[in-house]
């Protein structure tokens, strides 16, 4: 809006560059907020309560994640780290169909067992730290209204938790009959209309037990996943995101389940989301998933990919994990004080039989998701500074003329003993994560936050793109950036009243430096209830966070206010 509107307003910011979210061109204005919303976009007159001077920065919309598993973590961390330190100021939890519910607190045994593996979350944590007072979804949904937040959370209805709320303990051995299915229909339709966004669900085996059996989903034929999927399609309402199944390197085989995906989003009329990731030991896989996008649309169908900005790295340290950690010397050695083990490193003979053992033949489990495995040094990367580049430990176990664990040894204690090791998982090619990220039909996203607590760390991944893929190496404009983060997550996901800076727009809002905003090192908190671990990261560079019209962050420090709020899905809203 043009011209000067005189007025009270809750919040004003001044003198900052508007990049509105939609892609356009950045633009100079003032912006006034007025019960959590964007009341006047252009040359604001009136008083405020509160002013933010944004001069010299950017005020851009608050970034959108739509795939989190902060489902556990929103009971004992009511501001939502790591994500709010990145600008984060809604998030979708309940990915991968793992869920608090529908679960009676007699039955929770069940759900913990889906997710203390799988997402690598305490199950002692989750038992110290959830207050359980529901039994079914819409009970979930009203307990989570309670609860202080800090953001924005919308959440799926996972396929685990339905198996389990129907079937008890045969949802890990069974097929669902057609009582169970008509517990889970049922459940499922009164979760969609209470607000639940949509229907998750798993089929990949990287999601096991802590017994290394299925989680419950994965033991669903694809009958099942369509029938839950067609109680989304009754009521015209809800997303489904599945983690997908391992089609095999086979042609035919991954053809055959990409057509059973575009035929279910073509048939449901329902939008149909899932993770995708380039891989060097089979670089050929993920793009005819992307031609997938293309040829559902063409038929009519809804189908969207969830991409990282970067390599998706397992995180390893002295002061979390190890590869070596269930070895012989190396077991014992790991369960001493950190002083204690930096002292052993120290010491000639000690030093001597870690490397041996380490490198000796071991009968090894199997490694699943993001899990320890043993180290591949050529992809073995030291992370001694955030923004790289990144040595191998072989490259400096060459130059040192070391073994590569001694080397890593060598590593440790010249930075006593607080570095990071990173060995990518997927996207170690970063061309092929430029082109996922340039595909009109996927979204930047799927941090995993809340879940991997202490493996993997990619809080950041929405700070990566503007501080990596914008500043360092100019692939995108900012303008581009933030639409991605802002207005193209929040259009996936239906939510229509965020994403732009825009009068009648809700005011979930960041002011930021572009030329300084930029993930910081990982660090080692042992901040989860009972005291386990977990890797944190902040962020620079971003002066201000603003959820629903409130201040939330300045400077990267929490006023002490929580404006966040629970988003029901559009079938809620219209009840």
């Amino acid at each position: 809006a043009s011209g000067a509107i005189k007025m009270n307003y809750d919040l004003i910011i001044k003198n900052g560059a508007i990049i509105d979210g939609s892609g356009a061109a950045r633009f100079n204005a003032d912006i006034g907020i007025k019960n959590g919303i964007i009341t006047t976009v252009g040359s604001v007159d009136g008083d405020a309560t509160e002013t933010i001077d944004a001069k010299g920065q950017v005020v851009t919309p608050g970034f959108i994640d739509g795939h989190t598993h902060m489902d556990a973590q929103i009971s004992w961390d009511p501001l939502g780290t790591c994500s709010v330190w990145h600008g984060i100021t809604t998030v979708v939890m309940g990915n991968c169909g793992f869920t608090l519910a529908p679960c009676a607190a007699k039955d929770k045994h069940l759900v913990v067992r889906n997710l203390e593996r799988a997402e690598d979350i305490s199950g002692a944590a989750m038992e110290a730290g959830i207050d359980w007072t529901w039994e079914t979804y819409p009970q979930y949904l009203d307990a989570l209204e309670k609860l202080p937040k800090g953001i924005n959370y919308s959440g799926y209805v996972g396929h685990s938790a339905l198996r389990t709320y129907a079937m008890g303990e045969r949802a890990f051995t069974d097929e669902a009959n057609e009582a169970d299915m008509a517990i889970m229909k049922k459940e499922l339709a009164d979760s969609i209309r209470a607000g639940a966004i949509g229907f998750s669900t798993s089929r990949t085996r990287n999601h096991q037990t802590p017994q290394g059996l299925p989680v419950s989903s994965r033991l669903a034929t694809w009958d099942e996943v369509k029938e839950l999927v067609g109680v989304m399609s009754e009521l015209d309402a809800g997303i489904f995101e599945i983690a997908s199944e391992e089609a095999g390197r086979s042609p035919e085989a991954q053809r055959e389940y990409q057509v059973r995906l575009r035929d279910l989003a073509v048939e449901s009329g329902r939008p149909v989301t899932w993770g995708m990731f380039s891989a060097r030991r089979a670089p050929d896989i993920w793009p005819p998933y992307f031609d997938l996008l293309n040829e559902t649309a063409e038929l009519g169908g809804t189908m969207f990919a969830q991409v990282h900005s970067r390599a998706l790295n397992v995180m390893m340290s002295f002061e979390t994990r190890l590869p070596f950690d269930k070895f012989p010397v190396w077991k014992e050695f790991r369960e001493l004080p950190l002083a204690e083990q930096k002292a052993g490193l120290q010491d000639p003979a000690m030093r001597a039989r870690l490397v041996e053992s380490a490198n000796a033949s071991h009968q090894e489990g199997k490694a699943v998701g993001a899990e320890m495995r043993r180290p591949d040094y050529n992809w073995l990367l030291v992370m001694d500074t955030i923004e790289g580049p990144h040595k191998t430990v072989a490259d400096i176990a060459e130059e040192m003329h070391m073994d590569p664990v001694d080397a890593m040894i060598e590593i440790v204690l010249q930075h006593d003993m607080k570095v990071f090791f990173r060995q990518p998982l997927f996207n170690e090619n970063q061309d092929h994560v430029l082109e996922m990220m340039r595909h009109p039909r996927s979204v930047v996203t799927f941090s995993d936050s809340g879940a991997h607590v202490s493996q993997i760390m990619d809080s950041s991944l929405q700070t990566h793109v503007l501080s990596h893929w914008v500043r360092e190496e100019n692939a995108f404009t900012l303008e581009e950036a933030i639409k991605m983060i802002t207005h193209d997550t929040g259009s996936a996901w239906g939510f229509d009243d965020r994403g732009l800076i825009k009068e009648g727009m809700a005011a979930d809002i960041n002011v930021f430096d572009p030329d300084t905003i930029n993930p910081l090192m990982p660090e080692v908190k042992h901040d989860l209830p009972t005291g386990a671990r977990r890797l944190v990261q902040k962020a620079e560079g971003i002066s201000a966070t603003i959820v629903n019209g409130v201040v939330l962050m300045r400077d990267g420090e929490h006023t002490g206010t929580y404006p966040g709020k629970l988003l029901r899905g559009p079938l809620a809203e219209t009840l």
